[in-house]
């Protein structure tokens, strides 16, 4: 890139962060989902209770100062519990993100750059792998390889990547065949030089938006199966799985629900207005100058 390209790049990047700074909903939601987070890993590191202990004589224990948040039937503390569940809830969602977010962009980017046969031959499989049910899915893969929780990471990244490869296909169709492209060419670069150095950096925009946006719905995915007992197993915790076991108890002890289904709706709700806030600093029509 030329010293005016970075330049340019640099100026629409101050110019999306001002945009950002300025959606009062996005910077609010940020700031629960970073306080969030600070207390989900380090909340248990100071935490006086063990969320894996139990103690018989503490069960059912209502929302006191010994335990804000109550205790659950085997006496083990739900504050303890929700922030050491949000830490495998954020790992999930992170982790998976990451991995649909590399094989995503790599597939859907090799697919629109080449075309042709190629392209063809790997959108098919992608519909194909659109047209299995999920849930069988996953079902599938634990009777294969048995109940794992690096098997959750797979089973969702298995479904996750495939809008990311659609977005960058398409992203990559429309610019493959502009001027800086041509002007790539001419110069002689590798079409993998090409794709992972001029084409990638275009499209960074949609792509860190999709991602923003795919974080709460893989932890939304990891809830669907802790609850249908296809996720998270004991003595490992998630807000899916403490959200199931509250549900079963919420006429008698509402707290076991109340609690982690505030922090996992907060969870939800502040990712998703972070992406609706990328999405508009990141759009040039957005701007007004």
């Amino acid at each position: 890139m030329t010293v005016t390209e970075t330049a340019e790049s640099s100026s629409l990047w101050r110019d999306a962060w001002r945009r950002l700074s300025l959606n009062r909903l996005a910077v609010a939601s940020g700031v629960i989902f970073i306080g969030i987070t600070l207390l989900c890993v380090i909340g248990p590191l100071v935490s006086s209770f063990d969320p894996s202990r139990a103690d018989l004589q503490s069960s059912y224990q209502s929302p006191s100062a010994g335990h804000w948040f109550g205790t659950d039937g085997l006496g083990r503390d739900i504050l303890a519990r929700t922030l050491s569940g949000g830490q495998v809830s954020l790992a999930v969602g992170i982790l998976a993100t990451t991995v649909s977010l590399v094989i995503g962009v790599a597939w859907g980017s090799i697919a629109g750059y080449f075309g042709g046969r190629l392209d063809s031959v790997m959108m098919r499989f992608v519909d194909i792998l659109y047209s299995l049910p999920f849930v069988i899915m996953v079902i599938l893969l634990m009777v294969m390889f048995g109940r794992n929780f690096i098997l959750l990471f797979a089973a969702i990244g298995l479904v996750e990547w495939l809008t990311m490869a659609r977005i960058v296909r398409g992203q990559v169709i429309a610019l493959k065949n502009t001027e800086f492209v041509e002007a790539a060419r001419a110069l002689g670069y590798g079409r993998l030089r090409i794709i992972f150095r001029h084409l990638l950096p275009n499209i960074v925009g949609p792509v860190i938006i999709y991602a923003t946006l795919t974080v709460p719905a893989v932890m939304l995915l990891e809830a669907v199966l802790s609850f249908l007992g296809l996720g998270v197993q004991a003595p490992m915790s998630s807000w899916g799985l403490l959200i199931k076991n509250g549900a079963e108890k919420i006429d008698v002890y509402p707290w076991l629900l109340a609690f982690p289904a505030v922090f996992f709706s907060l969870t939800l709700f502040s990712l998703n207005f972070i992406g609706d806030g990328l999405r508009d600093a990141l759009d040039p029509k957005s701007s007004k100058d």
